[in-house]
């Protein structure tokens, strides 16, 4: 489904004539790309889900906020707003994140909901929730929770 939505996307932006957009669409579809031949060597012809992809978008995005610290700090401003450009692209494809207040009452759901006790269950812990809410909560901070309750 998702998928469908970045090419549908990138047909979209191609008509409208939007060059930021065309650019960064085929930057992500090429990203997928890689991502389904690494796994097809695996043995998984169907490529990545839609969970993974979701993931590989956040990263993209943290890598762009990265990269627009680094532009600030070297006084290239135009550069840093083509990333800020490229990060409204590619957040319109990612779920609605969750609020930090949120975010913490997720953690302690999923911890009660698997019987989570110690720092030994923090692996299923955070493997639960990529497996619920891929897409839409910064794992490492969600991780640093998990260390406060399991801790």
């Amino acid at each position: 489904m998702l998928r469908q939505r970045l090419n549908d996307s990138l047909k979209e932006a191609m008509k409208a004539g939007q060059p930021r957009s065309v650019a960064t669409v085929r930057l992500i579809l090429a990203a997928l790309k890689d991502r389904d031949i690494t796994v097809r060597g695996q043995g998984n012809l169907g490529g990545i889900g839609d969970d993974e992809i979701l993931t590989m978008l956040q990263s993209m995005v943290k890598q762009r906020r990265d990269s627009i610290a680094m532009y600030e700090q070297g006084g290239r401003p135009d550069l840093a707003s083509q990333e800020a450009e490229e990060i409204a692209v590619i957040e319109s494809f990612l779920p609605t994140p969750l609020a930090e207040d949120e975010v913490a009452d997720v953690v302690a759901e999923v911890i009660d909901d698997i019987g989570a006790r110690t720092m030994k269950d923090m692996g299923r812990t955070m493997a639960a929730l990529k497996e619920r809410y891929a897409g839409r909560m910064d794992f490492a901070k969600a991780s640093a929770l998990v260390k406060d309750r399991l801790g």
